[in-house]
C-alpha cells in the first residue's frame, strides 16, 4: 500500500492542493516537506504529537523533514481559530521553548546523518526590512481573500489586529524561503493552518513559477468534535514533568468508546488489519482497545519501560483495585500529621488533586472523593498515620487516582 492510501485509510487528510501530483510525489520520490511549530510553551502536547507521528511515518519512507520552529512567527502569534490575540512572548520566552522542542523532537524525529533538518524561521524574518517585505511578498497578496479566510472568521468577530494580519504573510513567505534553501515542495499541518497553506503555495508559484504543494490533516477531535488533549489540569504534554506517564496513559485509558480506534489509526504505528480486529470489540471489551492505545501512544513518547510502569499500575486500579508503586505518589512528612493523623483536604492539595480548599470541600460535597475503599462524606475526615505506612489510595471521580505515602 503506497503511503498517501494509508493515509487516506486511516481518515488522516482533510485538504490537499492537488491529491494527484501529492500521491505521486509521496509514493515515487523522495520530498523534501516541512511543519512548523510555533513555541507557545516550553512543552510539546498531544496535538504536535499528531503532526510529529507523520513526520516519522514520512522519513520511514524516505522523505526528508523540516521542522521549522517560530522564532519569527511566534513573536505574533498565529490567529487561526483564536477568538482572542494570543498572548506576545518575550524573546528570551521563545528560545527556550524552542530549544525545548527540538528536545523533545529529537527522541521521536532521527536526526542523525542529516535524516532530518531542525530550523528557525527567526533567522530570516526577524532581518527583514519591512518595507521590502511589503514590496517583495505583500504585492501577491489580496487582502480581501485574506479576510474571507477560514483561519481570520473567529478573530474578525472581535477585531483583527494588522498586528496578526501579518502572521499568513510570514508562514507563506517560510515556504517560499525553504523552497529556495532547500527544495522543499510539500508543506504538511493541521487542517486549521489550510488558508496559511494555501498562501505560501501561491506565493512559491507566482514568485518562482513552480509547483509545489499543500497537504492538511485532520484535527485531533472526539466524537463530538471538539478538541482532544485537555483535561482538568489542563493540556496532555509531551513532557514527563508537566504530565506524568502514568498520567499520559490514563488519558488515551480513559477516552471515549467512540474515539478509541479513530486514535488508534491516527496516532499509532498499528498496522490497519490488527487495527481492524480491535475495531470487532464490543461493550466491555473496548477496555481491551482502549489500554492498547494508552501503551502504544505511551511508549511512542516516553519509552517501553514507562509505558510498562503505566500499564502495571492501571491493571491494578482498573484489576483487583490492589496498590501499585507506580501510580502518581506524593510523600507525606510526618511532621504534618497532627495527632498522628492528616485532614484529607490538605492530603488532596498536597497532590494536587484540589487547586484549593473550596475546590476539595466541593469535591467532598458531591461524593467525588473515596479514600481506600471509604466515600469521604466529612470536611473532618482524617488519614492515619498507618494508613499512610501501609501507602493509601484516593480516588477522584472514577478515574483519577493518586497515592500517599509517609516519608520521614
Amino acid at each position: 500500500m503506497g503511503l498517501y492510501k494509508e493515509f487516506t485509510e486511516r481518515g488522516m487528510i482533510a485538504q490537499v492542493t492537488d491529491a494527484e501530483a501529492v500521491e505521486k510525489l509521496i509514493d515515487n520520490e523522495k520530498v523534501t516537506f516541512y511543519i512548523g511549530f510555533d513555541p507557545t510553551a516550553d512543552s510539546l502536547h498531544v496535538g504536535h504529537f499528531m503532526q510529529m507521528k507523520i513526520m516519522a511515518h514520512m522519513q520511514q519512507h524516505g522523505h526528508h523533514p523540516i521542522a521549522i520552529f517560530g522564532g519569527g512567527t511566534g513573536m505574533i502569534g498565529d490567529p487561526s481559530g483564536k477568538s482572542d490575540m494570543r498572548k506576545m512572548l518575550t524573546p528570551e520566552t521563545i528560545e527556550h521553548n524552542i530549544a525545548c522542542f527540538k528536545k523533545q523532537m529529537s527522541k521521536f524525529i532521527d536526526i542523525s546523518d542529516g535524516k532530518a533538518t531542525f530550523v528557525n524561521n527567526g533567522d530570516w524574518l526577524l532581518k527583514l526590512n519591512y518595507i521590502d517585505f511589503l514590496r517583495e511578498i505583500g504585492v501577491y497578496f489580496s487582502v480581501n481573500r485574506m479576510l474571507a479566510a477560514e483561519c481570520y472568521k473567529s478573530r474578525l468577530e472581535k477585531g483583527l489586529t494588522f498586528f496578526e494580519l501579518n502572521y499568513m504573510l510570514m508562514q507563506s513567505y517560510d515556504f517560499y524561503k525553504l523552497y529556495k534553501d532547500y527544495g522543499c515542495k510539500l508543506q504538511l499541518g493541521g487542517a486549521d493552518q489550510w488558508s496559511n497553506i494555501i498562501g505560501g503555495v501561491e506565493l512559491v508559484r507566482r514568485k518562482e513559477g513552480a509547483d509545489v504543494y499543500g497537504l492538511t490533516f485532520n484535527l485531533l477531535t472526539n466524537s463530538e468534535g471538539k478538541k482532544m488533549g485537555k483535561t482538568e489540569k489542563g493540556a496532555v504534554w509531551l513532557d514527563p514533568d508537566k504530565t506524568s506517564p502514568y498520567d499520559f496513559f490514563q488519558y488515551w485509558r480513559n477516552i471515549g468508546d467512540a474515539d478509541v480506534i479513530k486514535c488508534m489509526k491516527l496516532l499509532t504505528f498499528m498496522p490497519l488489519d490488527e487495527i481492524a480486529e480491535y475495531e470487532k470489540l464490543r461493550d466491555s471489551e473496548i477496555n481491551r482497545a482502549k489500554e492498547k492505545l494508552a501503551y502504544e501512544v505511551t511508549e511512542l513518547i516516553h519509552g517501553k519501560e514507562e509505558a510498562d510502569k503505566a500499564l502495571t499500575a492501571a491493571k491494578a486500579v482498573f484489576g483487583a483495585g490492589s496498590m501499585s508503586e507506580n501510580m502518581p505518589t506524593t510523600e507525606v512528612s510526618r511532621k504534618q500529621l497532627v495527632n498522628g493523623a492528616v485532614n484529607i483536604i490538605d492530603l488532596m492539595i498536597a497532590g494536587k488533586l484540589a487547586a484549593s480548599k473550596g475546590e476539595a470541600r466541593r469535591l467532598i460535597t458531591q461524593g467525588g472523593i473515596t479514600a481506600g475503599d471509604e466515600k469521604v462524606s466529612d470536611f473532618d475526615y482524617t488519614v492515619s498515620e498507618k494508613q499512610l505506612e501501609d501507602g493509601l489510595t484516593v480516588r477522584k471521580g472514577k478515574k483519577v487516582y493518586h497515592r500517599f505515602i509517609i516519608s520521614d
